[in-house]
């Protein structure tokens, strides 16, 4: 069966998509590997998708819409998975402290990020068509539909690792999430000589 979403908003070019899928966005104690299914796993993706379409479509803007984005990413991606890979081997040297105060601050930096593309979506529709299992996670395929152009392919992976089931990355037309914000935050933080308060500190004033 075919799951359906659409997103609506302004407008939008498939270099923008591609950069706002990848902050939707988007694993602690191991759950069993059981308790998560392939139609749990699409039952996500199409549920997010709906959230995103839902806080669009309530008029909302600046700093009320980037709060409703905030509140997607935590209840449905697995934030700090995405954060700890998107600082790489740096994360080996953080406090726990500053592992909080980092993830928290990414968690806000993406909102805004993504939260201002997400309002320039047009029209788009995604069909939600199939799932599989790989390795330890469920991979959910999506097709995309944007007005003119062609559709195109858009993966999700699915884990409940953390204990719930989440999103940890996201593959638009081969472009990885994970390795995409891991490039990003490696180079904000080489500018910065490797100093990850920072790094925080920047990424919370990041408009």
């Amino acid at each position: 069966m075919t799951l359906t979403t659409t997103l609506t908003g302004n407008k939008l070019n498939r270099r923008g998509f591609i950069a706002s899928g990848v902050a939707l966005a988007t694993i602690g104690a191991a759950a069993p590997a059981l308790a998560l299914n392939e139609a749990e796993a699409r039952t996500l993706i199409t549920a997010s998708l709906n959230d995103v379409n839902a806080a669009i479509a309530s008029g909302k803007s600046g700093a009320a819409l980037y709060s409703a984005f905030e509140r997607i990413f935590s209840k449905y991606a697995d934030v700090p998975i995405i954060a700890q890979s998107a600082l790489g081997l740096a994360a080996r040297q953080a406090t726990p402290a500053q592992m909080r105060a980092y993830t928290e601050a990414y968690r806000g930096y993406l909102a805004r990020k993504y939260g201002r593309r997400f309002n320039e979506f047009e029209g788009a529709r995604f069909e939600v068509v199939s799932s599989r299992p790989v390795k330890s996670y469920f991979e959910v395929k999506s097709n995309a539909f944007l007005k003119g152009k062609s559709p195109f392919e858009v993966l999700w992976h699915v884990s409940n690792k953390s204990g719930k089931n989440l999103f940890f990355n996201i593959i638009i037309e081969g472009v990885n999430m994970l390795a995409s914000e891991r490039s990003e935050i490696g180079a904000m933080l080489d500018k910065r000589k490797g100093n990850i308060d920072a790094l925080i500190a920047d990424l919370k004033a990041a408009s």
